[in-house]
């Protein structure tokens, strides 16, 4: 067995197969209800969140990552963004037929590195196979439930809320940007892709209070301000200087003309919370190792007739950050 066969989705002898000599090798440790098409599971907690995305990155494999690691990281990070430790996964495989089976195992190998890297089980997992064209290769849906610790809303954003960036933005738009065939550059520049929920637990376990946490992915850190400023019916005021941005993210964003607020990420977050609470957290993330972590800005009370996202460079001059428009580059996650 080399390839994906349609008889692989037939749920038969050869669905078998393929689900006991190449997923449960990687998957079985973590599955909650083996044999079962449900699983079923226990929580303490009064409130869960819950988060679904898919996942269609080309490249399948990239520096820093992949679209097995990818979609872990995403579904899980999403639930952690509402304040909740990711505690549990449903997962759905749409193979194409003529699928490498190598390349199907370096992908779960993967999963299950992050999988156990955050102590996940899994409920349920399904597999369809589709005819040669229908997908490119292999795409991925998963759903991560989490046990909320500290709930975190949009609708929390305040007035003279600070803003924080967890670390350095535009790297996993930048390296799937070098990856792509059509544009051929070359860069030692890797992915992001991360989970975040370490980086997040003990702060949400103090009593440092929270309003807003949001991972910068598609539309990056320009989407996530540009969003909240409309949320809040107020102007956020970034300090350029304050925003870092990887040198080789910079020079693929000077060739390329493009803005680097904009770059996906796949592993920094943006966080809102009092001002006078900003220091506090900042301390718990530099201790849990984001030590790039720092205030860039603050919400305010807007100054025209809409709210907007301005940058601020320390000359003093100021600039707009408008709202990404189109799609930079499709399938980045």
């Amino acid at each position: 067995m080399q390839r994906i066969k349609l008889a692989h989705g037939s749920g038969g002898a050869a669905t078998q197969e393929l689900v006991s000599n190449v997923f449960e090798k990687y998957l079985l440790p973590f599955l909650q209800g083996f044999g079962e098409d449900g699983g079923i599971f226990d929580v303490r907690a009064d409130r869960l969140a819950v988060s679904t995305d898919s996942y269609v990155v080309s490249p399948l494999f990239f520096s820093g990552g992949d679209i097995g690691k990818l979609s872990i990281c995403g579904s899980c990070n999403d639930v952690a963004m509402m304040g909740a430790r990711p505690r549990f996964l449903t997962l759905g495989f749409i193979l194409e037929e003529g699928l490498e089976i190598e390349i199907l195992q370096r992908v779960l190998e993967s999963m299950a590195q992050e999988i156990k890297r955050n102590n996940l089980k899994i409920l349920s997992a399904d597999t369809k196979v589709v005819g040669k064209g229908s997908v490119d290769k292999i795409f991925i849906n998963s759903t991560a439930i989490g046990e909320v610790i500290k709930p975190c809303s949009i609708n929390n954003l305040a007035d003279g809320d600070a803003i924080i960036l967890s670390s350095p933005i535009g790297a996993h738009g930048g390296v799937i940007f070098c990856a792509r065939n059509e544009i051929d550059l070359k860069s030692d520049l890797k992915s992001d892709c991360r989970s975040l929920f370490c980086f997040l637990d003990s702060l949400l376990h103090s009593d440092v209070r929270l309003h807003t946490l949001r991972d910068a992915t598609r539309g990056g850190l320009a989407a996530v301000l540009n969003e909240w400023a409309s949320s809040v019916d107020c102007d956020i005021l970034i300090q350029e200087d304050a925003v870092k941005i990887p040198k080789e993210v910079g020079g693929i964003c000077e060739i390329l003309g493009l803005e680097a607020y904009s770059l996906a990420n796949e592993g920094a977050f943006v966080l809102s919370l009092p001002k006078s609470e900003a220091k506090r957290a900042l301390e718990f993330l530099h201790e849990a190792g984001l030590s790039d972590a720092s205030i860039i800005g603050e919400i305010r009370p807007k100054s025209g007739n809409l709210a907007r996202v301005i940058l601020e460079n320390s000359w003093g001059s100021a600039r707009f950050l408008d709202n990404p428009v189109g799609e930079l580059l499709p399938r980045i996650c």
